[in-house]
């Protein structure tokens, strides 16, 4: 008990000193899981609007491949980035593997299926309740999704909050393409798992208590902006 007591302490003092290590590790962490939400979001919520409005041959077919694909294991993500991105890959002549661009590739293939999933549930309920506004209106389909995607925006806000979440707490992909590589791709959830298996317990409960924070505080200001829209917007 008196270990985990003063392994708390510890963590505390971490946090509120302002440790440059720990800063750095978040920063990082940060910028990796926000740009891979924004790269994801860019492809998910277009796709989800597609498979929602859109009538297409395979419609069907694609939309359970999106949903099975929320449940990508991690590792094979971080396997097939690694194979594209090796030397001997289509990618190496670039030499990012084992860059904070690799592990942005490697989340952002496995959250664009989480967006673009929640998203099209979203932007189905809404099509169900408007569609026969729209179609009066003469919308083309296209139309109808970017006007849909404008309406649920604060819905779909949630959508990119458990994006941000699954990015953010990912080990197994971004640890095989980014390497875990002290200053350079080592980010809250590698650094968590490495420090604990070597009993640096104060550096990993700081990180861990940072993450769940930000988790806490990101979904708060969502609760908070979803209550916002309904009293402004009914």
């Amino acid at each position: 008990m008196s270990t985990l007591v003063d392994s708390l302490q510890a963590a505390a003092g971490l946090i509120t000193d302002g440790e440059s290590q720990l800063a750095g590790i978040v920063i990082l962490s940060l910028r990796v899981s926000l740009s891979a939400v924004s790269l994801a979001a860019l492809l998910g919520l277009p796709l989800g609007a597609l498979l929602a409005v859109g009538r297409f041959p395979g419609r069907q077919t694609l939309i359970i491949v999106i949903n099975g694909f929320m449940g990508l294991p991690p590792v094979v993500v971080g396997l097939l980035v690694y194979l594209l991105l090796s030397r001997a890959g289509p990618l190496g002549t670039f030499g990012l593997l084992f860059t904070p661009t690799a592990m942005i590739v490697a989340q952002t293939l496995l959250i664009t299926p989480i967006i673009a999933a929640l998203a099209r549930q979203i932007i189905a309920d809404a099509w169900a309740e408007t569609h026969e506004q729209l179609r009066s209106l003469g919308a083309a389909p296209w139309r109808a999704a970017l006007t849909l995607l404008w309406d649920t925006r604060f819905s779909l806000f949630t959508a990119l909050l458990a994006g941000f979440g699954r990015a953010a707490a990912e080990v197994g992909a971004v640890m095989i393409v980014g390497g875990n590589i002290d200053g350079v791709t080592r980010v809250m959830t590698t650094t968590i798992a490495l420090e604990t298996s070597k009993g640096d317990l104060p550096l990993a409960l700081a990180l861990g208590l940072v993450l769940i924070t930000l988790v806490l505080a990101l979904n708060t200001a969502a609760h908070l902006m979803r209550q916002w829209a309904m009293r402004r917007y009914g």
